[in-house]
């Protein structure tokens, strides 16, 4: 009978015999290993359960790669931040509507409802609220920058700042 160091014992093209002796050793691993074995099944089922909510809530949050190609394709950019914020540097084309302000704004924002909106703060974290907002009030096509503009930055893509009018008073 082979033993843990015949290599052909374990290969998928042998006898059946070999393959039933191959999910013994499986078991018995297992069975020594009992600690080790729940951990996998535990993090196995963790990730499938993490995946199936994150699907069923719905894509929120995309990354930058991907918010360049919504953009592409005519989404509307909304800057959450604070004027002062957006005036230091923004994405191209993009609307300053800070937080605060978003309730106020729905009104506006239904009329961009036929084009993908995507929300952009500094960390991702006020553009999650303002995505669930946004779907409260049934517009669904609309989605938060993942990591915000520090993401934005950190892939390396073009920031604008506001132009100075050259006047004095």
């Amino acid at each position: 009978m082979p033993g843990f160091s015949d290599p052909e014992a374990c290969q998928p093209g042998g006898p059946p015999g070999d393959m039933m002796l191959m999910m013994d050793r499986y078991l018995e691993f297992a069975a020594n290993h009992s600690l080790l074995v729940s951990g996998l099944v535990f993090s196995f089922f963790v990730l499938v359960f993490t995946e199936l909510r994150r699907k069923a809530g719905g894509l929120t949050h995309i990354e930058p790669t991907e918010a360049v190609r919504l953009i592409n394709a005519d989404a509307t950019v909304i800057d959450l931040r604070s004027p002062e914020a957006f005036a230091r540097g923004h994405i191209v084309n993009a609307k300053n509507i800070p937080i605060d302000e978003l309730d106020a704004s729905t009104d506006k924002l239904e009329r961009l409802k036929s084009k993908p909106i995507l929300a952009v703060c500094d960390a991702g974290m006020t553009s999650t609220r303002a995505v669930n907002s946004l779907r409260k009030t049934g517009i669904e096509s609309v989605y938060g920058l993942k990591g915000g503009l520090n993401a934005w930055t950190q892939a390396s893509l073009p920031l604008v700042a506001a132009r100075k009018t050259g006047k004095k008073s």
